[in-house]
C-alpha cells in the first residue's frame, strides 16, 4: 500500500534554503526562509530565555501533561500582550485562549472552530500571503477567496482594490489578515485603513482572523498591534493566532496561542472548550517548555524588561539593515528602492522577475524566492554589499 505513493517535490522555500546550505561559495548569501539572523549570521537566544530556561531546569519537577488550555501564565500574558493588559474586552472576560504548537497549530485550531460554526465557510485571503496559510486552514473544508492587497507597481497596499474585493465578503465569511509586518510583502494597513476594515466588518458581518506572528518586530509591541486592537474595540467576536517564535526567538519550542474575541465571557468559556476537543483530536496535548518559558518572561517583571529591551535592539536592527539596503542598492542601480524603508518587519519584495531571482542564485549564489522575496534579517554587514552588486550586475543584463 505505502509503497504506491510517489515522491512528492521539497517545500519551495526549505528547498532553497538546502540549496543554500549545500552551496560551496565561501560569499553565498541565504535570503530564504524567515528567520532572524544577528550580525554574525545566528539565530540568537534571548538572555531573558535563557535566564528563564534554567530557572525551569533548576526548578521543574515533573514531566507530566500540562492542561488541555496550555500553561496559565502563558496564556493570560499572550493575551495581555496581544489585547492589552487593560483592554476592556480583556477586563469583562471577553477573550480566552489555548496554548498551540506554535503559529502553525494556533491557525490550524482557529480554523477548526470556524469549521465547527460554519462547515465549508468562506476565508478571504490577501494576495499574496503566506503560503501555508491555505494548506493549514483548507485542511479542515473551509473555502477561499482571496482579496487584492500588494500593488508591485508602488511596492504598496492596493487598498482601493481590497475594499472593492471584500465588499463581496458575507456574514458567515472569514477575512485572514496579517496583524503587522505582512508575510510576505514588508506593505501594511496604515491605523487608518483599520478603520474602515472595521466599519465594514461592522456593516457586513464577516469575522476577522488575524495571524500576528511578527509583534514587536515592526514598530514596536504596542504599535503593532495597534490595528488588531482598534478591531477588538469595534466588534463583538474575533480569532487571533499569535506566535512566540519571532518576537522571543522560540521557533523550535512552536509556542504560539488561538485567542478568541466573544460577545461575553460564557461565550468565550464555550469558545475555549471547542479548541481544546479540536486539539485534543490533532495534537492531543500541548507542549510545556517554550510555553513555560514564555509565560516566565510575560509574568515577570524583570525578565520582561530584559525581552523587550532586547526585542526593541532586534526590530531597530532591521529597520536599519531596510534603511542601509536602500542606500546600497540605489548605488548600484537607477532604480529607486525607497520601498524597502516604508515596509515593516523581514521581509521585502525586491521587484526582480523569475529569470532574474534564478540569475542570482545561478552566477552569484544569492539566494531568495522566485519572486524575489527576501528575508530583510537575513542581511549583514558581511553580506550587504555582495547582495547589492549582485542585484545592480543582473539589473544591467
Amino acid at each position: 500500500m505505502l509503497d504506491q505513493l510517489p515522491l512528492l517535490p521539497a517545500d519551495p522555500i526549505l528547498g532553497l534554503a538546502a540549496a543554500a546550505r549545500a552551496d560551496s561559495n565561501p560569499d553565498k548569501v541565504d535570503l530564504t526562509v524567515g528567520i532572524y539572523m544577528d550580525e554574525a549570521g545566528v539565530c540568537p537566544v534571548f538572555e531573558a530565555v535563557q535566564l528563564a530556561q534554567r530557572a525551569l531546569i533548576d526548578e521543574e519537577t515533573t514531566k507530566a501533561y500540562m492542561p488541555a488550555a496550555g500553561d496559565p501564565a502563558f496564556n493570560t500574558g499572550i493575551q495581555k500582550l496581544v489585547f492589552g493588559a487593560d483592554n476592556p474586552a480583556l477586563l469583562a472576560g471577553r477573550v480566552s485562549s489555548i496554548q498551540a504548537p506554535g503559529g502553525c497549530g494556533a491557525l490550524r485550531i482557529g480554523a477548526e472552530v470556524i469549521a465547527a460554526a460554519a462547515p465549508g465557510a468562506r476565508v478571504w485571503v490577501s494576495d499574496p500571503t503566506w503560503p501555508v496559510h491555505i494548506p493549514l486552514l483548507g485542511s479542515v473544508g473551509l473555502r477561499f477567496e482571496t482579496y487584492r492587497y500588494y500593488e508591485p507597481a508602488s511596492h504598496g497596499v492596493d487598498f482601493d482594490g481590497m475594499l472593492e474585493d471584500l465588499k463581496q465578503a458575507k456574514a458567515g465569511d472569514v477575512v485572514l489578515l496579517h496583524g503587522c509586518c505582512h508575510n510576505p510583502c514588508g506593505a501594511d494597513l496604515s491605523i487608518e485603513q483599520w478603520g474602515v476594515i472595521a466599519d465594514m466588518a461592522e456593516a457586513q458581518g464577516f469575522l476577522p482572523f488575524i495571524d500576528i506572528a511578527y509583534q514587536g518586530l515592526g514598530d514596536g509591541l504596542e504599535q503593532d498591534a495597534a490595528g488588531l486592537r482598534l478591531l477588538a474595540s469595534r466588534l463583538p467576536e474575533m480569532i487571533v493566532a499569535a506566535s512566540c517564535s519571532k518576537n522571543m526567538g522560540l521557533y523550535r519550542e512552536r509556542t504560539g496561542a488561538t485567542l478568541f474575541l466573544c460577545r461575553d465571557s460564557a461565550s468565550a468559556e464555550a469558545l475555549v472548550s471547542q479548541a481544546q476537543v479540536a486539539a485534543r483530536r490533532v495534537y492531543s496535548m500541548p507542549p510545556a517548555h517554550g510555553a513555560i518559558i514564555a509565560g516566565r518572561i510575560l509574568s515577570d517583571a524583570a525578565l520582561r524588561a530584559n525581552w523587550q529591551a532586547e526585542l526593541e535592539a532586534m526590530c531597530q536592527r532591521i529597520n536599519g539593515l531596510r534603511s542601509e539596503l536602500r542606500s546600497k542598492l540605489e548605488s548600484e542601480t537607477d532604480r529607486d528602492f525607497g520601498f524597502i524603508e516604508r515596509e515593516k518587519g523581514m521581509f521585502s519584495f525586491l521587484g526582480l522577475s523569475k529569470e532574474q531571482a534564478q540569475k542570482l542564485r545561478a552566477e552569484h549564489s544569492v539566494y531568495m524566492l522566485d519572486s524575489s522575496r527576501i528575508n530583510v534579517a537575513g542581511v549583514n554587514a558581511r553580506n550587504i554589499d555582495t547582495l547589492a552588486r549582485a542585484v545592480g550586475q543582473v539589473l544591467q543584463g
